[in-house]
Order: C-alpha cells, then sequence, then structure tokens
C-alpha cells in the first residue's frame, strides 16, 4: 500500500461529521429492528407470528451475506473519490426510496399480496443501509489509527446513532403512534414514520460523507493490485481468520440470538406485562438518550483506566444483570402492580443504568474490533477494514435473525393472540412468555462474555503492529524508488 497524505490531528469537525452518519444506522436500527418489524407484520398488516420470525431470520440471513461482498467490493474500489464515499453517496436514494415504500403499504393489498412485497422490500431496504454502513465503518481506523483515538471516534458514531434511533422512537410513539393519532396498531402511522425515517436517513448521509470528504487524501491508498484468484481467496480466508475477529464474531454470534429476541419482544413486554402505552414507551425511550450522553462520556475513561477488554467485560457484565433485572423481580412477585407510577420510574431508570453501560460497552467493543484491523494486515500483507466490519456483522446478523424466528415461536408456544387489542393479553400468558424469554437471553449473553475473555489485542500489541506496518510501506516505498531508478535493459536492479 502507499503512504497517505501526512494527516492533521483528528479534529472535533471530523468526529462531529462522521458520527453525524450514524443518525441513519440508529434510525435504520429502529425501523428495522424485531421490535417494530414484529408487531407491525404481525399485528398490522396482519400475518402469522412464526411467519413474520422466519421472514425476518430470512432477510437477516441473506443481509449478512451481502454485507460481507459490499464490504470487499468497498475495499477494492479505486475512484477520484477514493474506496468508501461513492458507495455512501450511492446508498442516499436508495435508502430513502426503499424506507418510504416499506412503510406505506396499501391497506387494500390485504396479508396475502403483501407479505411477498414486503419481504422483497425489507431485503431491498438493509441492503441500502449495508451500502453506507459497512463502508463507513471501515472509514474509522483509517480516520484514527492511534489505540486510544479510536475510542473517542466511536464514542461519536455511537452517540449521533443512539441519539438518532432513540429520538426517532419517541417521535414514533408520542406522535405518530400516539393514542390522539390512533395508537400503535394504527397503518397510517407507520406510513407517516416511514416518510420521515427516509429524509432524516438521506440527510445524515448526505451531511456526513460532504463533511468527510475532505479527508479522502489523507485516506489509506492500497496499490491497484492484479492477484490470482486463488491468492485473493487466501487473503480473505487469512483476514478472516484472524484469532481476535474469530472470538468476537463468536460472542457476536451469541449475543445476537440475545438481542433479536429481546429487540422483537420488548414492545410486547412493555405493552402487556407492563401495561404501559405508547406515551410511557415513548418517556422510557427519552431515558435511552439520557443514556447514550452517558454512555458515550464514559467509554474513553473506562478503557483507559482500565483496558479495553476489561472494560468492556465488566460494563456488559452489569448491563445484563441490570435489564433482566425488572422482569425476574416481576416472577418473584416484588414488583408494584401495573398502573403503579413507580412502574415506569423503576423501568425508565433501569433502562438508562443497562442501556448507558452496554452503550460504553459497545463502543469499547467496537474500538477493539478496528485493532483487528492492523493485526489482520501484519499476518496478510493487505487492509481489508470493509470485509473485516462486514464479516465481524455477519455470524450476528445470522443468530439476530434466529433470535427473531425464536420471538415468533415463544409467541405461537404461548399462544399470544396476534388481533387482541393492546392491554388485554392474559396474565397468565404473558408470565408464561417471560419464563421462557428470561433463561435463552441470559444465558447468550454469558456465552458472549466467556467468548470475548479470550481476546488478545492490547495496546502495545497494536502499537507493535502499526511499527510493522509502516516499517513495510517504507521498504515499499524505497523499493519503488529503487525500481524507478534502474536503467531500462541494465544489471542495476532485481525485478
Amino acid at each position: 500500500m502507499t503512504s497517505p497524505a501526512a494527516p492533521d490531528r483528528l479534529t472535533f469537525r471530523t468526529k462531529f461529521y462522521y458520527g453525524l452518519g450514524s443518525v441513519a444506522f440508529g434510525v435504520s436500527t429502529l425501523g428495522l429492528s424485531s421490535s417494530l418489524l414484529q408487531p407491525y407484520l404481525n399485528r398490522v398488516i396482519g400475518l402469522p407470528a412464526l411467519w413474520v420470525g422466519t421472514a425476518i431470520m430470512l432477510t437477516l440471513m441473506l443481509d449478512a451475506i451481502i454485507d460481507p461482498v459490499i464490504g470487499h467490493i468497498s475495499d477494492k474500489l479505486r475512484t477520484p473519490f477514493g474506496r468508501r464515499h461513492p458507495l455512501m453517496y450511492l446508498a442516499i436514494p436508495c435508502v430513502a426510496l426503499a424506507c418510504i415504500a416499506f412503510w406505506n403499504t396499501p391497506p387494500e393489498w390485504g396479508p396475502e399480496k403483501a407479505g411477498p412485497i414486503l419481504v422483497g422490500l425489507l431485503v431491498l431496504l438493509r441492503i441500502s443501509v449495508s451500502l453506507y454502513e459497512v463502508p463507513s465503518a471501515a472509514l474509522a481506523p483509517e480516520l484514527a489509527p492511534d489505540y486510544n483515538d479510536r475510542t473517542g471516534l466511536f464514542s461519536y458514531r455511537f452517540f449521533f446513532g443512539v441519539i438518532g434511533g432513540l429520538a426517532m422512537n419517541v417521535v414514533l410513539y408520542r406522535v405518530f403512534l400516539s393514542p390522539e393519532a390512533g395508537g400503535i396498531l394504527n397503518p397510517e402511522g407507520y406510513g407517516r414514520y416511514g416518510v420521515t425515517a427516509a429524509l432524516v436517513m438521506a440527510a445524515s448521509i448526505l451531511v456526513s460523507s460532504l463533511g468527510t470528504h475532505s479527508r479522502i487524501p489523507h485516506l489509506i491508498r492500497p496499490v491497484e493490485r492484479k492477484v490470482p484468484t486463488a491468492q485473493v481467496v487466501r487473503e480473505v480466508i487469512g483476514t478472516i481468520s484472524n484469532p481476535s475477529l474469530i472470538v468476537v464474531m463468536i460472542s457476536g454470534l451469541c449475543s445476537g440470538v440475545s438481542t433479536g429476541l429481546s429487540s422483537a419482544l420488548s414492545q410486547y413486554f412493555y405493552v402487556e406485562l407492563w401495561g404501559l402505552d405508547a406515551k410511557a414507551v415513548g418517556l422510557i425511550a427519552i431515558a435511552g438518550v439520557a443514556a447514550s450522553f452517558a454512555g458515550v462520556a464514559l467509554a474513553a475513561p473506562a478503557s483507559k483506566l482500565l483496558g479495553k477488554k476489561k472494560a468492556m467485560l465488566t460494563l456488559f457484565t452489569i448491563s445484563v444483570v441490570t435489564g433482566a433485572l425488572p422482569q425476574l423481580l416481576r416472577l418473584l412477585g416484588l414488583m408494584p402492580a401495573n398502573g403503579s407510577p413507580w412502574i415506569v420510574t423503576i423501568l425508565v431508570g433501569d433502562l438508562f443504568v443497562s442501556t448507558t453501560l452496554g452503550i460504553t460497552g459497545y463502543i469499547i467493543i467496537s474500538s477493539m474490533i478496528a485493532d483487528v484491523v492492523e493485526d489482520a494486515a501484519v499476518k496478510t500483507g493487505v487492509r481489508s477494514e470493509g470485509l473485516l466490519f462486514a464479516a465481524n456483522g455477519l455470524l450476528n446478523k445470522f443468530t439476530s435473525g434466529f433470535g427473531v424466528f425464536l420471538s415468533g415461536l415463544l409467541l405461537t408456544i404461548v399462544a399470544f393472540p396476534t388481533h387482541a387489542a393492546p392491554g388485554t393479553v392474559g396474565e397468565e400468558t404473558m408470565r408464561h412468555l417471560s419464563l421462557l424469554f428470561l433463561p435463552i437471553s441470559i444465558g447468550m449473553s454469558a456465552l458472549s462474555l466467556i467468548a470475548l475473555a479470550f481476546y488478545r489485542i492490547d495496546q502495545d500489541t497494536h502499537e507493535r503492529n502499526l511499527a510493522t506496518l509502516a516499517e513495510a510501506a517504507a521498504l515499499a516505498e524505497t523499493v519503488e524508488e529503487h525500481e524507478g531508478r534502474a536503467p531500462i535493459g541494465g544489471s542495476g536492479g532485481t525485478r
């Protein structure tokens, strides 16, 4: 690879514009989350719960397969606008059109006609989001090669992502799906949400891409190589078989099941287990917005104080325990009765703590994944940021899809009534659902933490990797200069 132009210090402007693009990711995460898709397709469109869970799982799996392809294309792309930005610009119209089309299903279609079309639009929407998200994630290691700077950069990324998702969540439940607007089963509310989400995502991607465009000359510029397909395959395998990446992928495999299951059932628990209306759910989402500020502020200090690995394991463990506590207390008969003002207070406080620690942990683990970039490059000789970040998300998306499928299965097992009015599902049904949900969710989260204990890249290892790559780049430039000066036909150089 060739050395980039000497970069300026990582400024607030760069971090701000880079992070701003994650508003789109946060909004899309809400829109593509099973917590919204499952009830929308099941209770609004009228598709069977098990069918919905299966469809979401299959679209996630297809998206997981396509992401590494997008990442590989991004790594190999050579244009005057760099490797990442052309795909980021392409994502803007694709995301907007797919989002508007998905959430504005004509009611006269009915479940039989709408089902297959919505699945196709869901696939298109996921791919459109990946066209931005994969190249954008790959930018981080190039923008911030320093071990600690990366955590700060990812703090901005997660801050805007969480703000975008939670702010849109508040708007969704307190405006588009409020009781005054027709409630959470009103299809017109989802349609208005789809248009708003499309505009917000398109704007954030555009502003972020333009704001980071000036950094293109300072990014890594790998030379264009013509190598046999077999060598390309070996390089890809070498990248995705990095031991620390495998550890993170296995962890993601386990946490994906828990995340997918929890996300798909969250609205069911809020409305039916806790008896909350849309405004109360929106209030809880506001607590999540506040937690995003705390999580971002905590990430860099925790990482420096404890080291990335120890900090991440500690924070995630506390987050998992805290997140499960209200349901455990309800099963033990230790929570106030529904309708008590203490219910919302407890859930808001619990969400604030668990989300703060969870966001901090995710920021740190994202920085850890970025550190794998140089570790893999030392071993393979090739930088493959796009492929690496996409590969990391592959198993997570597969298992998130499986978690969503499990949610449909659990809803079927407890005989959850598809067309029941909000707040009318029996207490015993929700208790049965909690008894099935908690062991799976907590168990998979615990396995995820155990896997991450085997991650091996620390600050000393990272700095050695940077030094090794700098030496290799300097040697390559020396060889290029020497070969360029060698007389044609002479004996002054070996090629």
